[in-house]
């Protein structure tokens, strides 16, 4: 059977890959394309990290073509993550591909947990991960990371970012003692925010995630306006009230200009560990209505568990800790849609353009 190039892309735009939501056509161009007779080569380049689901893509693509009748198809599949486009007129950060704002409008979601998780579960797909603690009043990544000490200076003017679990961070929590109260106001804790990102040397990062502190105030609203972010995230728990406040935050990422990448519903469900009863303590389904309300995407939920608490407090995260456990797959889960949405931006183009300047002659 002879195969020709707009069959196969036939195939390819009827595959949406689960990750994106995009059809696998998106993401393979004509060169890409390679027809032997009825032998068929495809090189498929995926934007965001899924080490764990080549495998199971590959067969996904493969199976499409044999039911077209394509019988002889072999893939390269691999993984290249770009950089995505941010606010008109933010400065870039060295060595950073792409920065994502983890926010809840309202404290007391597990936003840091989920954020540290989120990252290890990315790091784990196959990416290079940071996260910086941008929560000045209340810095908890260095706890949930396990991660002690002083940032290095070599030069006097940067710093290195300390790494627990693979994972690059940096946090004022580092910079002062564990039970010192930063007792700043804005204009200083801004200040401090900025420099935390800029003056520290990432090591060339696909990601950088912000852990943003709780709220829609000065401080957030100006992270939101001063930091090249390529979308935001908004965790939530399905509890009415904390609804409330994750709706404000999205709201404010809007007026901003900053993509919102999706919702995460944050202690869903609770299942007890002497019966197996489970229960919605909080409410049930708040944030994925809170997803179709605003026609975002809804990236998935995660449990009310005692082992996800236990291992945070002692620094060692559940992706880390228990990677086999069901928790530690639903991050990887999320990760993935998080990632994929990313991959789906707009690329940035900045290194596209030299220096434009406007003589008057």
């Amino acid at each position: 059977m002879s195969v020709t190039l707009a069959a196969v892309r036939v195939v390819l735009n009827t595959i949406i890959d689960p990750n994106t939501g995009a059809s696998m056509g998106a993401a393979v161009k004509d060169p890409q394309i390679r027809i032997d007779g009825g032998r068929v080569l495809l090189q498929i380049v995926l934007g965001y990290p899924a080490s764990s689901q080549v495998a199971a893509l590959t067969a996904l693509v493969t199976d499409a073509m044999h039911a077209a009748g394509i019988e002889e198809v072999q893939i390269d599949m691999s993984t290249k993550i770009i950089a995505h486009a941010v606010q008109p007129g933010v400065a870039l950060v060295p060595n950073v591909r792409n920065i994502i704002a983890v926010a809840s409008g309202k404290g007391g979601v597990g936003k840091s947990t989920t954020a540290v998780n989120l990252a290890l579960a990315l790091q784990a797909e196959g990416a290079r991960v940071g996260v910086l603690d941008a929560d000045i009043y209340g810095p908890s990544v260095p706890m949930l990371l396990g991660v002690s000490g002083r940032p290095e200076s070599a030069d006097g003017k940067t710093m290195s970012p300390l790494v627990g679990h693979g994972i690059q961070t940096n946090s004022i929590g580092f910079l002062i003692g564990e039970d010192s109260p930063a007792i700043w106001r804005g204009p200083m804790v801004t200040q401090a925010l900025e420099q935390l990102l800029r003056q520290t040397n990432w090591d060339d990062l696909d990601y950088l995630i912000v852990d943003m502190p709780p709220g829609t105030g000065d401080i957030a609203l100006t992270l939101a306006q001063k930091v090249p972010v390529a979308g935001a995230v908004i965790v939530t728990t399905p509890q009415d009230i904390a609804l409330l406040d994750a709706r404000k935050g999205l709201r404010m990422f809007e007026k901003v200009n900053v993509p919102i990448l999706g919702v995460i519903e944050n202690m869903a469900i609770h299942i007890c560990t002497h019966c197996g009863h489970a229960e919605h303590i909080f409410g049930q389904g708040g944030g994925q209505r809170m997803a179709e309300d605003y026609k975002v995407t809804w990236l998935g939920s995660l449990p009310l568990d005692m082992a996800i608490r236990v291992s945070s407090d002692a620094g060692q995260p559940t992706v880390a800790s228990a990677p086999d456990s069901a928790a530690a797959g639903l991050y990887r889960e999320i990760a993935r849609k998080l990632a994929g949405r990313v991959a789906t931006l707009p690329r940035d183009l900045s290194d596209k353009f030299g220096v434009i300047s406007v003589k008057r002659t």
